[in-house]
């Protein structure tokens, strides 16, 4: 309370603040001044050194707590761990951003509030700003030199909007649609106090949610209409546009297992508690581990001091996860011993002749670990949540092979161009692809036919578009897991089951890069993609349990982790309104009692009950719960609240981009021709073994009826790209 009535007043003076250059105008200051001001510089420099060595060991803690998954087989949280764990500058962005949040705590403790709370107008903004720079904010969000005649992004996203040239670009804020609302008005999520009420009633357990309304017993329903491409193109895409890296735990008098094993509420760890009566209470003890996710220092002129969570990739749709949203591992990816501009790929094996990823050579590698016999390392990938599962790694396999198939054909067709120019020039194609798969294919049966209300014709670029991910759209996103079967199939050329382990659990496939290295390749996992169904949402048939109950289970013998109580509670980590808040954004209805509910709900008074029964008002329902439980729009997959939330994200995400594949001058007319005809049949024709496909990849398909051989499948004419030489 003590920290919220702090920051509460030290905003409102912070609105009359100035810039830094206009603090340099000041007159100078007289000699008790000089000394006061010496004094404050001296207890800040004490208070951040102090910070940045509890963050240190920290970030060390946490690091060396990953390499110990070598020794024996890796836990849910492990494994959960090492894709959410920090890389490259994104690490250093968090590390900064938690040293500043320890400063604030310690000048806290140590009643040195005043420093950076003085009544004084101009001086929080001078104390604030120096102990932003001794902490070193300033020094990680600086945007590089930008060539604007270049024709192709940067790898960061860097560069894209004239007028502010980050806008977009990797590891920076999430936006905010509407304000942040944290329990303590500044970092500590709804449901961190015991007791304490929001509109006056007690939020839930996140797993109390879980086990009510997501859970189902019997069979999954499945998708009559599209197949189990639509499932995992939505993942795909999801994994360009966001992801928040976990924090690290500060060191304390607790042990470095405070969070996984003693489940104690402190710093960045907010455990996901069991309820009175759940089974995981015999199996896993009281809770759920949690991680909060990372986030970024404050930015001058520290006119919301809220916490703001990161988005470590670029918010554009530009095929980061294939190429990665930082220089160096971008450069990491490539070939660099071939002129031809290629994606590194595995030299240890192939499938069939066809190339896998490279292997991620650090250890540990927990890939390893989930068939030890086999022995196969982790992928590695523009993205690292490539080994979450088996049908993400094929896609990405895809992606890779697209690359490397284009860049050869681009260098017979321009035999003059280096490297160099064939890479920029492919990896241009690629993102165009994804593009074009996404718009054109993809968002037309998510939204139905809300399509043209929340995605109108493109009518070009605006440089006043806005185009960063928005923290409400990471939530609202991950409806596509409610689209997960429990099962996953692998069929042979004759898409009849392929082997005695043609019908693989869900659960099975996490991390198990084996089943395509030394067990059959990724086309049987292809084929079962193109013709088995997604599952289907149902107010009554949310999330399987292999997600809900099984989430990176490495062993029978290991207990999973909860998907649809983690997105619950990481709604409230990220200090996301209320459901009615969203509705109320999109002009929709907001329900306030069971009937009113109900009627939103399609008139299941049922459900509405349980909801109430468990928030005591829709104002309290966490975003994601409520916004899956609506009834679908017509021809859609979403409900009225998502297709506003993710069609007004892709609208700016394609309208805010300066090299959006529509956009005039970014390809030529013909180019744009041959693009357009581009589907995931192709990628799949050109990048396997597979010779009969659906001409429409994301629908139910029947084998043989609706396949065609690949011969009958538009191919990308590259012709356009023939450029004369200089």
């Amino acid at each position: 309370m003590k920290l919220f009535l702090f920051f509460a007043g030290l905003l409102a003076s912070l609105n009359l603040i100035q810039s830094i250059e206009s603090s340099q105008t000041l007159p100078q200051p007289t000699k008790s001044a000089a000394n006061e001001n010496s004094s404050k510089a001296e207890v800040i420099h004490k208070v951040v050194k102090e910070a940045k060595s509890q963050v240190d060991k920290a970030f060390l803690a946490g690091r060396n707590k990953v390499k110990m998954v070598i020794e024996r087989i890796p836990t849910p949280l492990q494994l959960s761990k090492i894709f959410k764990q920090a890389k490259g500058h994104t690490r250093e962005v968090l590390r900064k951003a938690q040293v500043w949040d320890g400063c604030i705590k310690l000048l806290e403790q140590k009643e040195h509030m005043n420093l950076v709370a003085s009544n004084n107008v101009t001086g929080p903004s001078l104390e604030l700003i120096m102990l932003s720079k001794e902490v070193g904010c300033n020094m990680v969000m600086r945007p590089m030199k930008c060539e604007w005649n270049s024709t192709y992004r940067t790898i960061t996203g860097e560069c894209n909007n004239r007028k502010d040239s980050t806008l977009g670009s990797s590891n920076r804020a999430l936006a905010r649609w509407l304000p942040a609302e944290y329990e303590d008005g500044i970092s500590q999520p709804y449901g961190w106090t015991p007791g304490k009420k929001r509109n006056g009633f007690l939020l839930p357990l996140v797993r109390d949610v879980s086990n009510q309304i997501a859970s189902y017993l019997n069979e999954d329903d499945f998708d009559p209409s599209w197949s189990l491409i639509l499932m995992q193109w939505g993942q795909w895409v999801d994994h360009d546009l966001d992801f928040a890296p976990d924090t690290e735990l500060m060191v304390s008098e607790h042990t470095k297992e405070q969070c996984d094993e003693h489940c104690i509420q402190e710093d960045n760890c907010f455990p996901i508690m069991f309820p009175p009566g759940d089974p995981k209470l015999k199996k896993q003890g009281l809770c759920m581990p949690f991680f909060r996710a990372g986030f970024v220092c404050p930015t001058h002129p520290f006119n919301s001091l809220t916490r703001e969570q990161i988005n470590a990739l670029t918010s554009f749709l530009d095929a980061s996860m294939v190429y990665g949203p930082e220089p160096l591992l971008a450069e990491k990816l490539r070939n660099t011993s071939s002129p031809l501009g290629l994606m590194a790929v595995n030299e240890e094996f192939s499938d069939d002749g066809l190339a896998f990823l490279p292997f991620d050579n650090k250890n540990p590698s927990p890939c390893k670990f989930i068939n030890v016999t086999a022995g196969v390392p982790c992928f590695l990938a523009g993205d690292s949540r490539v080994n979450e599962h088996l049908l993400l790694a094929i896609f990405h396999i895809l992606f890779v092979r697209e690359h490397n198939r284009l860049a050869r054909e681009l260098k017979k067709l321009n035999p003059h161009w280096d490297g160099e120019k064939i890479y920029q020039e492919t990896r241009k194609i690629v993102g165009a692809i994804t593009q074009v798969i996404t718009f054109e294919h993809y968002l037309p049966l998510v939204l139905g036919e809300e399509l043209e209300k929340e995605l109108p014709e493109y009518q070009g670029y605006d440089e006043s578009e806005d185009p960063r991910i928005a923290n409400v759209f990471t939530l609202a996103f991950r409806f596509g897991h409610t689209e997960v079967p429990s099962f996953i199939y692998r069929l042979d050329e004759h898409y009849e089951p392929s082997g005695s382990e043609a019908k693989l659990p869900l659960n099975t496939l996490f991390f198990n890069n084996w089943r395509i290295v030394k067990d059959g390749g990724i086309d049987p996992f292809v084929r079962g993609m193109l013709v088995k169904p997604s599952k289907q949402l149902k107010q009554n048939k949310m999330m399987s349990s292999e997600l809900r109950d099984k989430l990176f289970q490495p062993t029978q013998k290991i207990h999973g982790f909860d998907l649809a109580a983690i997105n619950l509670q990481r709604g409230r980590d990220h200090g996301l309104p209320g459901y009615n808040s969203w509705r109320r954004f999109c002009g929709l209805s907001q329900p306030k009692t069971v009937e009113e509910l109900s009627v939103v709900l399609g008139n299941n008074r049922k459900l509405a009950q349980k909801f109430m029964d468990l928030y005591g008002t829709p104002d309290n329902i966490d975003l994601w719960i409520g916004a899956v439980a609506e009834p679908f729009v017509r021809g859609g997959r979403v409900g009225p609240l998502l297709s506003c939330i993710l069609g007004k994200q892709f609208r700016k995400i394609r309208d805010g981009d300066r090299f959006f594949w529509k956009k005039p001058g970014v390809f030529t007319p013909q180019q744009q021709a041959a693009l357009k005809k581009v589907s995931f049949s192709f990628i799949v024709c050109e990048n396997t073994h597979i010779t009969k496909v659906p001409i429409n990849a994301f629908k139910a398909n029947k084998y043989p009826q609706d396949f065609v051989n690949c011969s009958e499948i538009e191919k990308l004419d590259l012709c356009p790209w023939i450029a004369k030489r200089n």
